[in-house]
């Protein structure tokens, strides 16, 4: 048997296997009571899957509904409409003991280490909490803090170490060590490397696909940078105000983009090459989308109609359906 045949029954067994998580017309509005009911929703009817082993990518501009998606996920945020189940479990109203139940196989990290790490406490003393909850004895607990420590690429002497005694890039590497130590089926990444410089982002991604490869991690990947996205995604959904502007294969999405603000997306983001970014600043330009700061909410069709060049009064008033164009899945009238 070839290796382009293994290859291909692997992606198919991946395409059948049961979802690992599967987020159903998802609403989510902020506040409380009357208020919540009335209040635009900040997720909008969001629908995707992530199969086991698989990174779905999750990328918009400041406010689309990214990080609430996620926190929606690991039930830090109340769900207004919809439903997300995690292994065929449906975990969206979830009580405080399924939750724990639930913290060793669905984790997170964050964009900031300094607030996920006590700095009162060891390297180890953080690493081994989540698995002294679980009952494992503190010997066993430091020992398996000390080889995931070693797995991220830091000394096994870290462990009786302070963050403060750490780099940035390393308090990441010591957070998603954090994240895997409980061996999960699904890690939650929210913006987990956009606080960090161009290098040591790149290491961190690296070693973010390493392990998933090894260990057969699906992740939720949410970012604001698209090429950061289509490093290590499989598919991407892109957002905007809480609704999917596009979905489909990273490679369409993201070298093929359908939607207008797919493309503003793409050309918008950064790359260290100076007579590149000048093409892409001139390509930005010459698609005639308009800055979020110039114009305000729509209230109804298509959120992004008072900044996109293609919109007509069909967008202003009738939402668009999401639509197979090529590859992609593309929310747009005239895609």
């Amino acid at each position: 048997m070839s290796i382009d045949t293994v290859e291909l029954e692997d992606a198919e067994a991946a395409l059948s296997a049961p979802a690992m998580l599967e987020v159903k017309d998802l609403v989510v509005r902020y506040g409380h009571g009357r208020k919540a009911a009335s209040a635009p929703a900040a997720v909008d009817g969001v629908n995707f899957t992530i199969r086991p082993g698989e990174t779905v990518g999750l990328v918009g501009e400041s406010g689309s509904g990214k990080s609430t998606i996620g926190k929606a996920i690991l039930g830090l945020q109340k769900v207004s409409g919809g439903s997300v189940s995690f292994q065929g479990s449906d975990i969206t109203h979830a009580n405080s003991s399924r939750r724990q139940e639930l913290g060793g196989e669905l984790r997170a990290v964050f964009q900031d280490p300094n607030s996920s790490l006590n700095p009162r406490k060891t390297i180890g003393a953080s690493l081994a909490e989540p698995l002294r909850v679980r009952g494992v004895a503190a010997a066993e607990a430091r020992s398996r803090a000390e080889d995931m420590l070693e797995r991220v690429g830091l000394p096994r002497e870290a462990v009786d170490r302070y963050p403060s005694q750490f780099s940035g890039g390393q308090r990441q590497r010591i957070s998603v060590a954090r994240a895997l130590i409980c061996e999960p089926k699904l890690v939650v990444c929210d913006e987990a490397v956009s606080a960090l410089d161009l290098s040591t982002q790149a290491q961190v991604l690296n070693l973010l696909a390493d392990l998933r490869d090894e260990r057969g991690l699906s992740y939720l990947f949410i970012a604001h940078d698209i090429s950061v996205v289509q490093f290590l995604a499989q598919r991407v959904v892109v957002l905007y105000r809480g609704q999917i502007m596009e979905t489909g294969p990273a490679a369409a999405v993201t070298e093929s983009p359908k939607h207008p603000f797919t493309q503003a997306l793409v050309a918008a983001s950064p790359v260290p090459r100076p007579a590149e970014q000048a093409e892409r600043r001139k390509l930005r330009e010459s698609l005639g989308v308009r800055t979020a700061a110039a114009v305000a909410a729509s209230a109804g069709g298509c959120p992004f109609s008072q900044r996109c060049p293609l919109a007509t009064d069909l967008c202003t008033t009738e939402r668009p359906a999401l639509r197979s164009v090529g590859q992609s899945g593309v929310a747009c009238h005239y895609a």
